[in-house]
């Protein structure tokens, strides 16, 4: 027997009911035809018109939270565009320098031995910048080691983990190796390589050069000045509990191992208020530190896109395009199927999840169905 989906429409919608019943429908395919579980979605554009929708089944079991347009979740990977809007305002208060190594910053013994690579250890050679432009060469601890199952199958399972940071080091010290030597930031044609590790540093970074929790940043500096009510550490404690997350049709409980990932919960409102904001660079003291973000960017091994300073940039070729005229993604997505992009060309944020760990490349399909729609 079919579920049956409940579609709740948010009640800020500004778009024509045609344009309105086509979004509907790109988002209610992939949740109809079983390969999400759920989808919570939200475009806004710079001329006011806005939309979002919650997608799910009508009867949620076991007391969970229902999928409405407001929901709160998981974001994953999102998460890295918060953190690198907190390096780039430490960097603009002279708190940290993105080219000075990291080893001015972590406690020594953390910092020691880090990047040996054929018996050579270049860890001092890895800058700030290095490691939010995913370019120091370092292993990603969620990825494969030595010895036993990555953190990435351990979720794809839904077991449940802790670990701290003092583990993620022990992990990239002893079962992993580096890839490459730190890269030459200013050559041409350098790639990088996606590594969760660069950013669980540049936490601890920020914390100590700026003598504050994550979470408490996070408050003062972003949350708060733009009034993010629902944004919060995915450890804290909320009125309700996020959305689940599922592993194919298997729904997963893995809160342990997203609170100590340091990803944040919040709603697509929220994500499209930070992401507009940082785009415009508002949450800057100069908001010409924005273009900081993209000013240098490098293909990232593995991936159809290009990274920044904590910011994926992806394009829409013609076959994705419908053989239209390209466009441009920029932003981030997560592992659970979340992301936060602007596109530049049509001058529109979108955000999302569709909380689902086994369809990586299932947001870029949705936007790139959604951008049509909203151009066509």
């Amino acid at each position: 027997m079919a579920t049956e989906i409940r579609t709740t429409v948010g009640a800020d919608a500004l778009v024509d009911e045609h344009l309105a019943g086509r979004l509907v429908r790109v988002v209610a395919r992939p949740v109809q035809r079983g390969r999400v579980p759920h989808a919570v979605v939200a475009l806004s554009g710079e001329s006011g018109d806005a939309w979002s929708v919650g997608l799910g089944p009508a009867e949620v079991p076991d007391g969970g939270p229902m999928v409405r347009p407001d929901a709160e979740f998981f974001t994953a990977s999102v998460t890295k565009l918060f953190i690198v809007a907190l390096l780039l305002q430490a960097h603009e208060r002279g708190e940290v320098a993105l080219d000075a190594s990291i080893s001015r910053y972590l406690p020594a013994g953390m910092a020691r031995g880090l990047h040996v690579l054929r018996g050579v250890d270049r860890t001092e050679q890895v800058t700030v910048r290095h490691l939010a432009s995913h370019a120091s060469g370092l292993p990603d601890y969620f990825e494969r080691r030595a010895g036993g199952p990555s953190i990435r199958d351990a979720m794809l399972a839904g077991r449940d983990e802790t670990w701290g940071l003092d583990e993620v080091v022990a992990t990239i010290r002893t079962r992993q190796r580096p890839h490459f030597p730190p890269r030459d930031l200013a050559a041409r044609g350098a790639t990088a390589r996606y590594s969760d590790t660069g950013f669980q540093l540049l936490i601890r970074i920020l914390e100590q050069a700026c003598d504050r929790g994550f979470g408490a940043l996070l408050a003062e500096r972003i949350a708060r000045p733009l009034g993010l009510a629902s944004t919060r550490p995915a450890g804290g404690v909320g009125a309700v509990a996020p959305l689940p997350v599922y592993s194919g049709s298997r729904r997963i409980d893995v809160p342990g191992l997203m609170a100590s990932s340091n990803d944040l919960v919040s709603t697509t409102a929220d994500l499209i208020a930070f992401g507009r904001a940082l785009r415009r660079g508002e949450v800057f003291d100069d908001p010409r530190t924005a273009r900081l973000l993209t000013e240098r960017t490098r293909r990232l091994r593995g991936l159809p896109m290009r990274y920044g300073l904590g910011t994926m940039v992806f394009r829409l070729g013609r076959t994705m395009t419908a053989g239209r005229p390209p466009l441009t993604l920029v932003g981030h997505s997560g592992v659970s199927g979340t992301w936060l992009f602007w596109c530049p060309e049509l001058g529109l944020t979108l955000a999302g999840t569709v909380d689902q760990v086994r369809g990586q490349a299932i947001p870029f399909r949705l936007m790139a169905r959604l951008l049509h729609e909203w151009r066509s």
